[in-house]
């Protein structure tokens, strides 16, 4: 049987996962990936919380849901300015976005 705690226990291991992946990220496309995992880590905390607490209604679903919905917009306009910084720098390391400053 799942419990809530190996749910919470997945959740922050994904989330550490992704927050060290982020912040030693040189390359761009692996930072999106890495903030995808932090995404992915706040849906599978939502929806144990709904399944667990809250049986009658579905909450952490429609939150979970709305999560995923804005991951992936972020994950479009973050890829097209990747593709953006690439064509102009030839690179798609993180050190090259001084492009998109003042």
């Amino acid at each position: 049987m799942i419990d809530l705690n190996h749910c919470l226990v997945l959740g922050a291991c994904l989330f550490c996962i992704g927050l060290y992946g982020l912040l030693t990220a040189d390359n761009t496309v692996r930072a999106l990936m890495c903030l995808e995992l932090l995404f992915n880590a706040v849906n599978i905390n939502l929806l144990a919380f709904s399944s667990f607490l809250d049986t009658v209604q579905s909450r952490g679903q429609i939150f979970a849901l709305f999560v995923i919905t804005i991951a992936a917009a972020e994950a479009a306009i973050g890829l097209s300015i990747v593709l953006a910084v690439h064509r102009a720098r030839g690179s798609s390391r993180l050190s090259f976005l001084t492009l998109l400053r003042w």
